[in-house]
């Protein structure tokens, strides 16, 4: 029986599943509402929004329902698939297994993209699995992270081409009639999509999609260890011969007076306009476009998020202490980055030495927003300033802790470091050696395709005897701002720092037929090879594409194969990709030696 694994509530008194849209208040829709003046509030052009009914709502659900904004048609889709409305737990008679009710082959807490391969993969292979989750099903990827920010960047791309790329445009033969004023951003339909997309993407996380075909046994509640061999999900008692703990990351704020009761204002939520202080888990909340939207932290999530919102027409400026952005990047490449992100009217304050205090001010922007004023303390001209800047917006990008507190990891015997998480071997196996880390908790690489793979490699070691080692991944990555930034292996840092002889080659995609076709030269393609051979040891691509383009070198460091043999590579003409086999075109001409040109040249 498919819901002996977990299943939707059945409500006798109305005859049907109860879904998240019987549970909304219809009068909770707040309208706008004249001034004194006799003038129309500006609240009155964004859309009515109902709200839950926190009063009928089961109170194991009601942390959900104040986290996800605003409840439409496509957010209670959402909930509907990633975490069902008074969802029943699996039962305890389960008898598919002849072992005890409660005990498990693998159990699994978080269901993120670690956990819900993990399980996956497991119940795959005939495992008996118990999938715990406290939230949402797809973990930050679907619900705050990948997915969101990506159809996010689309709208934000085609507002740029169409309004701020008019040049570009004539040039190409294609006139607007009226210019760039004639073109508008409509921030509630932009985040209406978002929505949309998600709720269509969130199929494949379904709590019914793993129950009835991946056989996993599905818990919505809050999991902790209360032995070294039992978890304690809901007031029942698990057993398990293996675990894997996937509870992944929670943003990280800095300190700052004030900020900690904004904070909180914001993530209520709700029809009422509140502060905008946000981190990625509330971002995607927002109905209403800050006009001047401040964020913390020049990183991959920082970059990403400022250069749609400018596009789609805030005034962003982002801050940092280290006056770099992308730091992880080579300089060079990521000012690139910068520097679109400049034109684009993006503003940098990268030399914070204090962020000192957020408040209100009282005053509201036109757009409905209270205004805040944000106090730093930098650097400039030999001298510390303080300055105070007025915005309605702030985005905190300053990175991820692992979320591993309230887990009863103690009575597991599990060690944990407050910065990096679970302490795990090589082989993502925790102090209990029954107990494995998957994702954000426990690993410096916070990709949800690094989790997914970890998710794979504690399956095989836990439950077939495994050997596979999380030194040995490849672990390629991407930021997707205009230009995007990808890279795998190691950077010329690490190189120096490890003593390691290295040429490098690179070439330009201003030489390059389809960029220029395109429009789109700027960057390059950038690969470091070994100095005696033609070993790659890391590459670094900027331009056009550049997420797609890394898998090619990303492969061929995987297989072995040589940067000279990516030269013999047939790419179709005229593609991009071209620059990556011309590069091993550079390759070989300093291989050809001096008796080899006197051949060639008779």
């Amino acid at each position: 029986d498919d819901n002996a694994r977990g299943s939707k509530f059945f409500n006798d008194s109305t005859g049907k599943i109860d879904e998240w849209a019987d549970f909304i208040d219809p009068s909770s829709a707040e309208k706008g509402f004249k001034k004194r003046s006799g003038k129309h509030d500006p609240l009155q052009y964004q859309p009515s929004f109902t709200s839950p009914d926190f009063n009928v709502i089961p109170m194991k659900d009601v942390h959900v329902a104040s986290s996800v904004w605003p409840m439409d048609e496509h957010n209670t889709m959402l909930l509907d698939r990633v975490h069902p409305l008074n969802w029943q737990d699996p039962s305890p008679h389960h008898s598919d297994f002849k072992r005890g009710d409660s005990s498990f082959d693998l159990i699994v807490i978080g269901a993120g993209a670690g956990g819900l391969v993990s399980a996956t993969t497991a119940s795959n292979a005939g495992a008996r699995v118990a999938l715990i989750e406290a939230n949402l099903l797809g973990g930050d990827s679907l619900n705050t992270g990948s997915i969101p920010s990506k159809a996010l960047l689309h709208s934000a791309n085609l507002a740029y081409t169409a309004r701020s790329n008019m040049a570009h445009l004539s040039e190409s033969g294609i006139e607007i009639n009226g210019g760039s004023s004639a073109v508008k951003v409509n921030f509630s339909k932009v985040m209406k999509r978002m929505r949309r997309i998600r709720a269509e993407i969130s199929a494949k996380n379904s709590a019914e999609k793993f129950t009835k075909k991946q056989g996993v046994e599905v818990f919505f509640g809050r999991g902790s260890f209360n032995s070294d061999r039992t978890i304690l999900v809901n007031g029942r008692i698990l057993d398990f011969r293996k675990a894997v703990i996937a509870t992944g990351g929670i943003p990280a704020l800095v300190p700052m007076q004030g900020l900690e009761e904004l904070y909180e204002q914001t993530k209520r939520g709700g029809a009422r306009i509140n502060p905008l202080v946000m981190t990625h888990e509330t971002f995607f909340n927002m109905t209403i476009m800050p006009t001047r939207l401040a964020i913390i932290g020049p990183g991959v999530i920082g970059m990403e998020l400022g250069q749609a919102m400018q596009r789609l027409g805030s005034n962003v400026t982002i801050f940092g202490r280290s006056g770099r952005v992308l730091s992880r990047e080579d300089q060079d490449l990521s000012n690139l980055v910068r520097k679109q992100l400049e034109n684009d009217g993006v503003s940098f304050r990268l030399h914070v030495m204090e962020y000192i205090s957020i408040r209100t001010t009282g005053k509201v922007f036109k757009n409905g927003l209270p205004e805040l004023s944000m106090r730093i303390k930098e650097a400039g001209n030999m001298q510390f300033v303080e300055r105070e800047i007025k915005i309605d917006g702030l985005l905190f990008a300053v990175g991820r802790k692992p979320n591993v507190t309230g887990l009863g990891l103690n009575e597991a015997g599990i060690n944990c470091d407050e910065r990096t998480g679970l302490v795990v071997n090589n082989k993502l196996q925790t102090t209990n050696p029954r107990v494995y880390g998957v994702g954000d908790c426990c690993s410096k690489f916070k990709f949800t395709h690094v989790a997914d793979f970890m998710g794979r490699m504690v399956v095989r070691n836990a439950l077939f005897f495994g050997s596979a080692k999380m030194s040995d991944l490849l672990i390629p990555h991407a930021t997707f701002t205009t230009p995007e930034i990808s890279s795998v292996g190691l950077y010329e840092d690490d190189l120096d720092d490890k003593g390691i002889a290295y040429k490098v080659f690179e070439k330009s995609f201003s030489d390059n037929d389809r960029a220029i076709c395109d429009s789109a030269t700027t960057g390059m393609v950038r690969i470091r090879v070994d100095a005696k051979t033609d070993k790659i040891l890391g590459a670094s691509i900027v331009g056009a594409g550049a997420g797609n383009l890394i898998s090619e070198v990303t492969l061929a460091m995987q297989s072995g194969t040589g940067l000279a043999k990516l030269a013999s590579v047939i790419h179709p003409y005229p593609t991009t990709g071209e620059t990556v086999r011309q590069t091993g075109d550079l390759y070989n001409k300093t291989r050809m030696t001096s008796s080899v040109r006197q051949i060639l040249r008779g």
